[in-house]
């Protein structure tokens, strides 16, 4: 069976995904770009980057990805299922390639972008989700994209099967927090830590044979 894999969720030392208020004008709230200047400078987002530790995390982020999973606040800013002209932050040919879910509450029709992304809009359990991916996966892995919150659910019902994190050191002290209810987390996956010259800690869990 196809794994489920969660890449690059950058959160704050007091464990924070994102801050707050989100709008159109800032999509991660007071915490701005700051959880994800690590990756800017890696070659995986631009050619000119570096080729260290973190561009050798950041990279794995699409190897063997069929579909991906994200929720309604990771789509667009609050607000946008008013709006049927809204398709995402990302323009005409988004980064994901592949068939997305968009979680919500307010289904609409899909929306068919360039270079191989269709989003579609579904209201359902992260099971059901889960599995609707999985066929439009086609035997390859199934990404769960976030924000915090679906990450948050897919953890909390058992479905994730590897988890990268970056733990970027900065104190937001507000938003939108991953571990809210993941108690004993660690009985679960195996976990490993590799800090990098960046001062960024990329935090791999991965589940534990018969978990």
């Amino acid at each position: 069976m196809s794994l489920t894999r969660i890449h690059n969720m950058s959160i704050s030392l007091d464990g924070f995904a994102t801050g707050e208020p989100q709008s159109a004008d800032a999509p991660f709230g007071h915490a701005g770009e700051r959880l994800h200047e690590w990756m800017f400078g890696t070659r995986f987002w631009d050619a000119g980057g570096t080729a260290g530790v973190d561009n050798a995390f950041a990279e794995r982020h699409s190897h063997g990805i069929g579909a991906e999973i994200m929720g309604a606040n990771k789509f667009g800013p609050p607000g946008w299922q008013d709006d049927r002209e809204w398709q995402g932050w990302w323009g005409p040919n988004p980064p994901f390639h592949t068939p997305t879910f968009v979680l919500t509450h307010h289904p609409r029709p899909a929306v068919e972008m360039k270079g191989g992304t269709t989003f579609h809009f579904l209201d359902a359990t992260p099971a059901e989700a889960l599995e609707t991916a999985r066929q439009a996966a086609d035997g390859q892995d199934v990404r769960i994209g976030g924000g915090p919150s679906v990450v948050r659910d897919f953890l909390a019902a058992g479905l994730v099967d590897h988890m990268h994190l970056v733990q970027v050191p900065i104190v937001l002290g507000r938003g939108v927090r991953i571990w809210d209810g993941l108690e004993a987390l660690e009985d679960v996956y195996e976990i490993e830590a590799v800090s990098s010259p960046s001062g960024v800690t990329h935090l791999t869990f991965t589940r534990k044979a018969g978990s």
